[in-house]
């Protein structure tokens, strides 16, 4: 039987950390140097090439093993390592295409990689589960079975995922509880910015956002987000006012738009885009209490 741990022992402990900087101490403040890290995000909308500059800045402070189950070692991923300049850590970063025994196998070997990027979850293969990659009993025991993994071995591996057309993620919701960081990526894919959005986050705050411009040379970091959301704003026109969101502790100055029109319809037909439904619904009902205004027809 083990030692209990006494509390003066866990407060003389010296714990090793990330000393990220930048965009990326944003998007993860200070964690450490192990553990489990879920990005997910809608397909296409640039969740790879995010993290394939994360390996670039994680390769800093150890070697860093790329499982590239998805893309594997095609065109697409040659073109984003030349992009992202790469070739500057191709000592510290090497790519494999392994299931999750054999990758289990290789960090179990001497000296092996204490940082694993895994693209994605839903590729993942264990054997011992009788169902296909991408089903919600093999994404629940191959994150399982990776936990054990980081836990056990003092390693960090970062798990890269995908949502479905609802919004959520593809696979069993457990995932956001055994890991100990989550982070949503998202963003249209025909505009070139991005929001990284911290939804759990066990080493630091989920009150901040990470807002980036997707340029030839990867993802920049957005100095002044409010000047990206007034950048199209008309002057003068009827329908827009400029008004103020907090999204942690920053505020965002951003542009809100309405047009009302007469319904011939006996119940009027109301949608809203960017906001929530219900909170429209809402501000609609003080306009026509207070003000008077008439917006039922």
């Amino acid at each position: 039987m083990k030692r209990a741990i006494s509390v003066r022992d866990i407060l003389d402990k010296k714990y090793e950390t990330f000393p990220f900087e930048g965009k990326w101490k944003e998007a993860f403040d200070t964690p450490e140097n192990r553990g489990v890290w879920f990005i997910w995000g809608n397909s296409g909308n640039g969740k790879t090439s995010f993290v394939m500059q994360l390996c670039k800045e994680l390769c800093k402070y150890d070697r860093v093993a790329f499982n590239s189950l998805e893309e594997g070692t095609c065109l697409t991923v040659q073109n984003n390592l030349r992009r992202f300049g790469m070739a500057e850590v191709s000592r510290r970063l090497a790519f494999i295409k392994e299931d999750v025994p054999a990758l289990k196998e290789r960090l179990a070997r001497h000296k092996s990689f204490n940082i694993v990027v895994i693209d994605s979850i839903q590729t993942m293969y264990n054997e011992n589960v009788s169902s296909a990659p991408g089903s919600v009993s093999q994404v629940r025991e191959s994150t399982g079975v990776l936990m054990q993994i980081a836990k056990g071995m003092d390693i960090s591996i970062f798990i890269v995922g995908h949502v479905t057309k609802e919004g959520v993620v593809a696979g069993p919701r457990v995932l956001e509880h055994m890991v100990d960081t989550v982070l949503y990526f998202e963003g249209d894919r025909h505009e070139s910015y991005r929001i990284l959005r911290g939804v759990k986050n066990r080493f630091g705050s989920t009150n901040e956002i990470g807002v980036f411009e997707m340029r030839t040379e990867g993802l920049v970091e957005v100095e002044n987000p409010s000047e990206y959301m007034l950048s199209g704003k008309p002057k003068d026109a009827s329908g827009s006012v400029v008004a103020c969101s907090i999204e942690g502790t920053r505020p965002i100055l951003l542009e809100i738009q309405a047009l009302i029109c007469h319904s011939y319809f006996n119940n009027p037909r109301r949608t809203a885009t960017g906001t929530d439904f219900n909170r429209v619904n809402l501000l609609m009902a003080v306009l026509e209490k207070r003000i008077g205004m008439q917006l039922s027809d």
